[in-house]
């Protein structure tokens, strides 16, 4: 069982799914975790992908965001995040996209949603996010960060036109946030 650390459901339990595809962020990592995002959550629009419990999408619900989307193909995992967000009340709140990332994120883009932080949390094999990076930057808003978990010391692939804002190491998760280089059109 995971729990929620702070904010209007603090302490409350929420359910990881079973089985071994999915990697539930840990509570102590999560807590470092938004402890580093203060001050961003307040009123953002987040999109949770490879969603798992939902634990990162509903804690920043818990801290004030106002909505979260949470995107994942695995049906258990999906039954799950429905289950979380149903005992603590953020049904009104949260939208749930089934599927890959790919679909989950064309959806997003072809109806022109945009986010304020964007959290990734894929298998730590997947190492190369070039490709989902460079798809994601179109739902990022003006200053907009993408939060990746991975495996502490990867050599992480990123898209050009990103930088690492932070980024931190616990045991053996790592988590780096970036955000868009903008072109201040200065000569």
């Amino acid at each position: 069982m995971l729990r929620i650390i702070a904010g209007s459901a603090r302490g409350r339990r929420i359910e990881a799914p079973e089985g071994r595809d999915t990697r539930p962020t840990l509570d102590r990592v999560r807590e470092n975790l938004f402890n580093m995002l203060q001050g961003r959550i307040p009123g953002a629009r987040v999109l949770d992908l490879f969603a798992g419990s939902g634990a990162l999408s509903l804690e920043a619900l818990s801290r004030g965001a106002a909505f979260a989307v949470l995107g994942d193909r695995d049906r258990a995992a999906l039954r799950t995040e429905q289950r979380n967000i149903e005992t603590l009340g953020f049904a009104d709140r949260t939208r749930q996209i089934p599927g890959d990332w790919e679909r989950t994120v064309e959806t997003l883009r072809s109806e022109g949603e945009q986010f304020g932080l964007i959290f990734l949390d894929p298998p730590y094999a997947m190492t190369d996010l070039r490709c989902m990076t460079e798809k994601l930057k179109p739902l990022l808003d003006g200053d907009g960060w993408i939060v990746l978990e991975h495996q502490a010391k990867a050599e992480i692939q990123c898209a050009e036109g990103f930088r690492v804002v932070k980024e931190r190491t616990w045991g053996y998760c790592g988590v780096k946030m970036y955000e868009q280089v903008r072109d201040s059109g200065i000569l």
